[in-house]
């Protein structure tokens, strides 16, 4: 009767830990599929490890033997919270400021601490709501943000661009602001910087964050913007 109560203990696990790496693949596929840094081996060893630790967690608070003399209080959940808490330096590792001002990583690093969550939920025996989860997040993160950018708000729609463009003469700094305003174009930041060359010749450098609401991709929009003859240099970085 031992053996058998051991054989359906040791039965329980196994189905954890898989359903545990299961759930979790789905996160690090389409973390995989846009070419992130946490992919499917990091969120399967996230939330299997997570798991383990939470059954541990909850079968050592259950199985403690008493003793004489000694009063033994554990809390099931003190481990799992420190999951949560220690998973934190993984996400700070993907969160990554780009020259052009931008913060990317966050979702990745959301991510990885859903994986944990998803390992600590599963490991506690939650089930359904560890798959519900994962539903959820994915049709989040999936489906409701193209949606947006066909029917959404026109600036949910627009698409964000870097451009960093050289002027000969001051009268070319009005030029080039008045050009990307008339053609529907919202700048969101702008900064302005001379260049001094050779002969004391002085040239301007402007560097925008832009928004832009257009058909075009960022490639025709350098080739837009590289036919105005008030533009001696152009770079565009999509953010």
């Amino acid at each position: 009767m031992d053996f058998f109560q051991h054989y359906l203990i040791d039965t329980e696990i196994i189905i954890k830990l898989c359903l545990a790496a299961l759930l979790s693949l789905i996160i690090g596929i389409e973390r995989e599929l846009k070419k992130k840094p946490i992919g499917l081996k990091t969120s399967i060893v996230i939330a299997t490890f997570s798991c383990l630790l939470t059954y541990i967690s909850i079968e050592s608070a259950y199985t403690a033997n008493p003793r004489d003399g000694i009063n033994i209080t554990m809390d099931p959940l003190r481990l799992a919270a420190q999951i949560v808490s220690g998973i934190g330096f993984l996400g700070a590792g993907v969160i990554l400021r780009k020259g052009n001002d931008s913060i990317t990583g966050l979702t990745t690093a959301a991510m990885i601490w859903g994986a944990a969550g998803i390992g600590i939920a599963v490991g506690a025996g939650f089930y359904i709501e560890a798959a519900l989860s994962v539903c959820i997040v994915l049709i989040g993160i999936e489906l409701i943000p193209p949606l947006l950018t066909k029917i959404g708000p026109k600036r949910l729609r627009s698409r964000e661009l870097s451009l960093k463009v050289l002027v000969p003469n001051k009268e070319d700094i009005t030029k080039c602001y008045h050009y990307l305003k008339e053609n529907g174009v919202y700048i969101e930041s702008i900064r302005i910087k001379d260049i001094i060359l050779e002969n004391n010749v002085i040239k301007h450098e402007i560097e925008m964050r832009l928004s832009i609401l257009t058909k075009k991709n960022t490639v025709e929009f350098y080739y837009t913007m590289k036919q105005e003859d008030f533009i001696e240099r152009i770079e565009v970085e999509s953010i």
